[in-house]
């Protein structure tokens, strides 16, 4: 209710004898019902305000239209016509832009004030509608029609409208900051509802619109009703903002008090001689005696703790200071764990925790034992590198358990921040030590087991380079004085075992590789996969479903089946996944008291599993020239590859299928150039090359296929072509060739050895290299495959196609 406070102000002006009590209006109002007016009246414009009948509202006029038309009303009857305007920023209101229906004032008085404008103060009358405008010059003046107000018909539902409107007026008045407590009194004293709407209206915060729509209405029970709906708005605004101030107001008024409490809790404990900073400090110093690290470590510990003392506690860097102090206390300063040197027992724990691994297993226990032996040693760091799911991360644990030593894993996947590595220096807003130093904090000693999870998946942006920071942790030579931007101290690291892991070395920095000790971890075999189902799997999945070994058994030719059919994978994760398939079903027989086969036959893993996901290449005897058969490596393990070569009558054209890389290409390329050259030896006529086209395919060709190592494959396929002679049968064959007829070495021998098992080939042509390669794998899981050692194509081509 926006007016109230100029009502208020008009009982400090002078009275003339004119002024009439705002009380008064409401007494006077049924007297005035019988006043009679002029047709013809002076109209005054008004701007953002209505005015209602017998309400007094005081105006400035500074319009000279407006001013001649006050001043003749007030030198005759004091009676003039007033009009709110549609828009307030029109300076020279006509007909059009003003209200049809306004209010009869009474001029009650006239104030000049000293710049030029006139102060009136009005008292509402009656209400008119404005019939006609009958001119504008020198003031706007037109004819009117009274209009009266029709009584409510329903008078009881009418008096409660009235009531209600009586009460959220006075929540009104006692929420508003502006409307003085008095106007609740005078609220109270009004007894004519006409009255009392119009009184309400003209103070209601409202639009000028609004206001206008209530003036305008004859029905007084639907004004009532309009009037209430504006009410409860303005009453729900108030509301909010009493509520917002108040809490506004109770925040300040608790941190007021929490710190007058503070000053008088530290006067108190002054008095008593008790001082809480003082004794977190004394504290501190205490644990710092029983500290083992060295003197520079002491020092600076001193230096920092005579700082906080001096510091007061309400500021910000004392938080950060005593986090400070609080992590020096924390590291483990030359704290180291005792290791287990029963290298027996150690091997024990390894071989049961992990099938296979050799090579890691041996590099432990070599460590274990020099370390025995000597006493003192820097510890090694490892690389193990394979796919994925062959129990690179779970390794860690196993050796942390075998050694006694505490573990602490850290991913090092996405990490773009160098300072994840190094920390943030203490002068930054929320600094922290680098990812390094809180797992030393986290390991409680010194020489825990570390492994650097995925490292070859750590990235690189503008705010650094993590694999850079990692230089100096994964050198021997340098981590014994390691720094964190946070700490501000050389750190040992030399006696921390780090294991890093990776699926690729591609990514990793040269630098970075240098520093380690890289350990490959191939693929599992069929026959190890069974293993590991057998000691492993099967028992945790078995574990994990609430079943007893009573309850299932899977035969070796079912998990054979389960591995080939359903999984395709280096690592043992698939296999997992299908086997608590398995245990979930036999779960819910056990559960639902079934009938159920105790040992899952072959035959049942179609129900369970549903249909077979992958099927495996076999070798099916080809008697058509021109198709050899190839070995390759993929990411989950080895395959047999069909090579085809077709000739058909042309100018000698090559062409290349099957969606295959640069290298593969070049590899068929280099293969008929040595062709060419040696036709005669080859016993081939060298005009054939000008009379037919070429043509080499490898089979799925939505699988892209790249690599050297299918060479002496594409060689044998062409000469198997151009002599028309078929490549003996189940014979494979892997290597990279030269101009020259070399046959060089290539990669992943074991997965391409146990793939040409699993296909049922009899015999392998391999580089002579390649020989110690064979010799690693496990000679059970050979079986008769027999293997052919070359050193040139000359020798391929013998054992392939029988030419010398």
């Amino acid at each position: 209710m926006a007016i109230f406070e100029d009502i208020f102000d008009l009982q400090n002006l002078e009275d003339d004898g004119d002024f009439m009590p705002l009380i008064s209006i409401e007494e006077e109002d049924e007297k005035q019902m019988e006043e009679s007016y002029a047709d013809i009246l002076p109209v005054l414009a008004l701007k953002n305000t209505v005015l209602f009948p017998g309400i007094v509202i005081p105006i400035t006029v500074g319009r000279d239209k407006s001013i001649k038309a006050i001043n003749r009303a007030y030198e005759n009857d004091r009676i003039i016509a007033v009009l709110a305007q549609h828009d307030a920023k029109v300076e020279n209101p006509g007909v059009q832009d003003l209200f049809r229906i306004g209010t009869i004032a009474r001029i009650i008085k006239l104030i000049k004030m000293p710049d030029g404008t006139t102060t009136a103060i009005l008292q509402g009358r009656k209400r008119f509608e404005l019939t006609e405008m009958l001119g504008d010059d020198p003031y706007m003046k037109g004819m009117i029609s009274i209009m009266t107000y029709q009584e409510a018909a329903n008078k009881m539902e009418f008096e409660a409208m009235i009531a209600s409107i009586m009460d959220k007026a006075s929540n009104i008045i006692e929420l508003s900051p502006t409307i003085p407590s008095e106007a609740i009194v005078m609220l109270k004293n009004i007894t004519n509802h006409s009255f009392l709407l119009n009184f309400i209206a003209s103070n209601l915060g409202s639009k000028v619109e609004d206001k206008q729509e209530i003036l305008e209405m004859n029905d007084l029970h639907e004004k009532a009703k309009l009037i209430l709906s504006l009410m409860d708005n303005e009453l729900q605004l108030l509301e909010l903002k009493d509520q917002i101030e108040s809490k506004v107001r109770t925040d300040i008024e608790k941190q007021q008090r929490d710190y007058f409490l503070n000053q008088q809790l530290k006067t108190i404990q002054e008095e008593l001689g008790q001082n809480p900073q003082e004794e977190e400090i004394r504290r501190m110093a205490e644990r710092a005696k029983k500290k083992k690290w060295s003197k520079d470590v002491g020092t600076a510990f001193a230096k920092e703790i005579n700082k906080i003392r001096r510091m007061n506690p309400q500021v910000a860097e004392y938080s950060v200071q005593m986090n400070y102090l609080e992590l020096l206390l924390d590291l483990p300063w030359e704290e180291y764990t005792r290791d287990n040197f029963n290298l027996t027992r150690v091997k024990k724990v390894l071989d049961k925790d992990h099938y296979g691994l050799d090579k890691v297993k041996d590099r432990i226990l070599e460590h274990l034992a020099v370390l025995k032996l000597k006493g003192d040693m820097k510890s090694p760091i490892l690389c193990l590198v394979g796919p994925p799911g062959v129990g690179k991360t779970s390794l860690g644990k196993s050796v942390a358990n075998a050694l006694k030593r505490k573990f602490v894993r850290m991913s090092l996947g996405g990490l773009h921040d160098e300072s994840e590595i190094r920390g943030h220096r203490k002068t930054y807003i929320g600094a922290m030590p680098g990812r390094i130093i809180q797992a030393m904090k986290k390991a409680g000693a010194s020489n825990p087991v570390f492994i650097l999870d995925e490292i070859d998946k750590v990235g690189k942006d503008f705010r650094g380079d993590p694999s850079s920071a990692l230089l100096e942790v994964l050198d021997p030579e340098q981590n014994s004085t390691f720094s964190d931007n946070y700490l501000e101290l050389d750190y040992d690291l030399s006696k921390v075992l780090f294991i890093a892991t990776a699926n690729s070395l591609s990514t990793i920095q040269p630098a970075l590789l240098d520093r380690m000790e890289i350990i490959e971890i191939s693929g599992y075999s069929t026959e190890e996969k069974i293993e590991i189902a057998k000691r492993h799997l099967i028992p945790e999945q078995r574990e994990a479903h609430g079943l007893k070994a009573k309850n299932i058994k899977l035969s070796t030719k079912v998990l054979e089946r389960i591995i080939d059919d359903y999984t395709r994978e280096s690592g043992v994760r698939g296999l997992s996944r299908q086997l608590a398939s398995v245990m979930r079903h036999v779960a819910k027989s056990v559960a639902m008291e079934e009938d159920y086969s105790v040992s899952i036959p072959v035959g049942q893993l179609g129900d369970i599993l549903g249909p077979t996901r992958f099927t495996r290449d076999m070798y099916s005897e080809a008697k058509v020239s021109g198709v050899a058969v190839g070995l390759a490596w993929t990411r989950v393990g080895g395959d047999i590859l069909f090579i085809e070569t077709s000739l058909s009558p042309g100018k000698g054209k090559l062409t290349l299928t099957g969606n295959l890389g640069d290298v593969m290409k070049e590899s068929a390329t280099t293969a008929l150039s040595y062709i060419r050259a040696n036709t005669e030896a080859l016993g081939i006529d060298p005009e054939r090359f000008n009379e037919v086209d070429i043509h080499i395919h490898v089979p799925e060709g939505a699988i892209p296929k790249d690599g050297p190592s299918a060479g002496i494959t594409m060689l044998s396929s062409l000469v198997s072509a151009f002599t028309d002679k078929p490549i003996r049968p189940f014979l494979a064959m892997t290597g990279e060739i030269t101009l020259r007829g070399k046959v060089l070495p290539v990669g992943g021998i074991k997965e391409k050895i146990l793939a040409a098992k699993r296909a049922g080939l009899k015999e392998v042509i391999l580089c002579h290299e390649n020989k110690k390669h064979v010799d690693e794998i496990n000679q059970d899981f050979l079986g008769d495959l027999s293997f052919h050692y070359v050193k040139n194509m000359r020798e391929v081509l013998g054992v392939s196609v029988g030419i010398g």
